[in-house]
């Protein structure tokens, strides 16, 4: 049990409050009312949720990206006599990040969240990072700005935060002594053992249905291409300061080992826990110590067989296209990942098959130069290229 006497409590900034991110590190929240209050909670459009977020949890600011929901957040609110100030719009959601709360949750999804990221690390805000792509397109920004201004930065995609706790003790971005290798799982996704038949006719419903994790439509089609675990590769290079051929992906179907550490010695360290994310919210909130998830945990007598399996990169090509453009660098990571976005939302509206999700980024990377990105203007110039290009490949490819 955790000595709640011992523990400062922390007023909590959450950035995609109505994603499953932020639902989940809520319903932790929740759990420890002596522990957590909310300072803010953050969203681009669902001011219906967010409207029941502000009742439960009374947040001072409350900020919709969208100026319109903003204004029907705004309205409920005041008739159910909610104390909550809303704002509105995506300078508004920067601004809340780096003045509101000690601790901000970074759960939104894609490029949208780099900003406000970067902001609360400019503050010396500790930052829960679920938001793989801020790390993959800023490289080193971020982690300079959190380690210039102070602050701290804890992983909390199941697959970094499992990595963090088999590591001794140490600054994120910085190497380890005496760690040999990073072993990344992969579930695999639902069309793991798809045909070349089946993989050619997937549609958004089969894509977004995985077969282990719940989470939002991007993150689901990303993992059935496994770009996410190709961004989670990028993401652990940068994190954990290692050598891009020292992070190694595996198959595990079951997703119960969430990743493992490998050390010189021989050595292999290895997290399992259900697949839910409240537990790696639950650790990076407690952290250095541990606090009740609301999951049960393991019983292994019940596990039965655990299977591991190189993945298949002629079928999953989202892996060999994140590890090149990790080894290009710079500017290239920021292109990928806006392709990807642009293409998956392409799929999600039926305007490109799921097969072409590849092709169109492989396009994109082959068009566009690498080029130094040193600064958030840079990174975001970058972003805006890659798009309008992408957008023209998306035309050729369309269905």
């Amino acid at each position: 049990m955790v000595d709640v006497a011992l523990m400062h409590s922390q007023a909590i900034t959450v950035l995609g409050s109505t994603g499953s991110i932020g639902q989940s590190t809520l319903a932790v929240i929740a759990q420890h009312p002596e522990r957590f209050t909310v300072a803010a909670l953050v969203a681009r459009e669902r001011d219906d949720i967010l409207a029941e977020q502000c009742r439960q949890f009374r947040p001072a600011i409350a900020v919709l990206e969208d100026p319109h929901a903003a204004q029907r957040l705004e309205k409920y609110l005041r008739q159910q006599g909610v104390a909550t100030t809303v704002l509105a719009g995506a300078p508004a959601i920067a601004e809340v990040a780096a003045t509101q709360g000690d601790t901000v949750m970074a759960a939104i999804v894609g490029a949208a969240g780099l900003q406000p990221t970067l902001a609360a690390a400019k503050a010396g805000k500790k930052i829960l990072l679920a938001n793989k792509e801020a790390l993959v397109m800023s490289g080193q920004l971020l982690l300079h700005a959190v380690q210039t201004h102070g602050g701290a930065l804890l992983p909390i995609d199941s697959e970094h935060n499992a990595i963090f706790q088999c590591l001794p003790s140490g600054a994120v971005g910085q190497r380890r002594a005496g760690v040999a290798r990073l072993w990344l799982t992969a579930s695999g996704g639902p069309f793991l053992r798809a045909s070349n038949a089946q993989w050619q006719a997937v549609t958004p419903e089969a894509a977004v249905r995985h077969p282990k994790w719940n989470m939002g439509a991007k993150i689901s089609v990303d993992s059935a291409t496994l770009m996410n675990k190709g961004l989670e590769w990028i993401e652990a290079v940068l994190l954990f300061g290692m050598a891009v051929t020292d992070v190694e992906v595996v198959i595990h179907p079951q997703s119960v080992v969430h990743s493992l550490v490998e050390y010189t010695d021989g050595s292999t360290l290895a997290q399992l826990a259900q697949p839910d994310m409240r537990v790696p919210i639950a650790h990076a909130l407690g952290w250095p110590l541990r606090l009740a998830s609301g999951v049960s945990g393991l019983d292994i007598r019940t596990l039965g067989q655990l299977e591991f399996e190189p993945p298949n990169r002629e079928r999953f090509r989202s892996l060999l296209l994140c590890e090149a453009a990790a080894r290009a660098g710079q500017s290239a990571p920021a292109v990928l990942n806006a392709a990807n976005e642009l293409a998956v939302s392409a799929f999600l509206r039926r305007q490109l098959n799921f097969s072409h999700i590849p092709t169109v980024i492989e396009t994109v990377l082959s068009e566009l130069a690498v080029e130094a990105v040193d600064s958030l203007e840079a990174v975001l110039g970058v972003d805006a290229n890659a798009r309008r290009v992408t957008q023209r490949v998306i035309e050729k490819y369309s269905i």
